[in-house]
């Protein structure tokens, strides 16, 4: 079996307080975008192997052991309560990390739904959904994959009627990593001066001055280059620009293709995508 795991992209990002947890609360719309990895899951036939799995990484480089990667996790957890075979994953990750896109959070849920279509496991979407949340504050968006507004700490979901049908994406990462933890640390939480989702029901011709993601106040002054992307995707003609969760990618939306996008963000990633 080969599943397609999709990446998102946030859409305003406000800041809200921080909880006594340590944890923040926020506010923020997922919205999907084709973007993908490839998964593939196999049934290992004869030995089992020691580990009861095995896992092959192509593509986008990860760090870590394989048992930290969110689909052997997803896999373990399954595991623990049904009767699942050994099975071997192969991952082409096409995705880029620690761009706040979601990459790992969609392998995670996608391989949850894969095992529970593969082996008939018979889970509802709601509990995909609570299996999902126990590997990822946002790896439950990926379940339903549908837009939605997020608060709390990014785990809480409320459907929200937005499309962004017919337009175009242009996604830029560069090479650079931004901590998330510093991230947060150099935001200071407030209330937002209007509702996320009332600034979102307004043409998106006006979102270029209201809606905002809180984090590009303290990544910007820290990497001009990411805040020079952003620059660039308005100087192109974007209708609304953004970077994506804390970062490092900038996307632009555009009522229309671009021309030559790759030439214009050369030594990027870069990719142009038709939003569903």
């Amino acid at each position: 079996m080969i599943v397609y795991p999709n990446s998102k992209i946030n859409i305003g990002l406000n800041v809200v307080e921080k909880r006594k947890d340590g944890y923040h609360n926020l506010e923020t719309v997922f919205y999907p975008i084709n973007l993908q990895d490839a998964l593939e899951i196999k049934v290992i036939e004869g030995a089992e192997p020691e580990s009861g799995y095995q896992l092959k990484v192509a593509g986008n480089i990860l760090d870590g052991t394989p048992d930290d990667n969110l689909i052997v996790k997803a896999y373990k957890l399954l595991k623990k309560e049904f009767d699942l075979p050994p099975v071997s994953m192969y991952i082409y990750k096409h995705i880029p990390t620690g761009a706040g896109l979601g990459g790992g959070s969609s392998d995670a849920a996608f391989m949850i739904k894969a095992l529970n279509e593969k082996f008939a496991l018979g889970l509802s979407v709601e509990k995909m959904e609570e299996y999902a949340v126990m590997l990822g504050a946002d790896c439950p968006f990926f379940i339903n994959n549908k837009p939605v507004f997020a608060t709390g700490i990014g785990n809480v979901f409320e459907p929200i009627n937005l499309s962004l049908k017919g337009k175009t994406l242009v996604l830029i990462k560069p090479d650079i990593f931004v901590s998330t933890r510093d991230a947060y640390s150099a935001v200071k939480p407030q209330a937002p001066k209007a509702p996320l989702t009332e600034l979102l029901a307004q043409p998106i011709e006006t979102w270029k001055d209201n809606v905002v993601n809180d984090f590009e106040a303290s990544v910007f002054p820290k990497y001009a280059e990411i805040a020079a992307i952003k620059d660039k995707l308005y100087d192109l003609g974007a209708v609304y620009a953004s970077m994506s969760g804390s970062g490092s990618s900038v996307y632009g939306i555009f009522n229309a293709p671009v021309e030559n996008v790759d030439e214009k963000f050369a030594g990027y990633f870069c990719r142009q995508r038709e939003l569903e």
